[in-house]
């Protein structure tokens, strides 16, 4: 492998990494002014949610984040691995 190809795959790993962070860091701002829109929200409307609810309203979006990653992971696994092909291809036969 020449000199040039090995640089330029490591370029396209630090842009891949760059681009990686990038999203990762834009969803966590997102997340925080989602979480800080919903209390004033929460707080003009004369509702206020205490320590617990907090704790409930985080469980919950992990949660809901934690499941939707999950699945994407089985989803993406299983069209690799080949078994939705072999489901296909026996309806195919009847």
């Amino acid at each position: 492998m020449s000199c040039l190809k090995m640089a330029a795959g490591h370029k396209n790993k630090s842009q891949t990494m760059r681009k990686t962070v990038l999203i990762i860091l834009a969803a966590t701002i997102t997340l925080i002014a989602t979480f800080t829109g919903v209390g004033y929200l929460w707080s003009q409307s004369g509702l206020h949610l205490g320590l617990h609810g907090w704790i409930a309203y985080g469980l919950g979006c992990f949660a809901s984040i934690a499941l939707s990653i999950g699945l994407f992971y089985l989803t993406f696994r299983s069209s690799r691995s080949g078994h939705d092909d072999l489901v296909s291809r026996e309806f195919e036969g009847d």
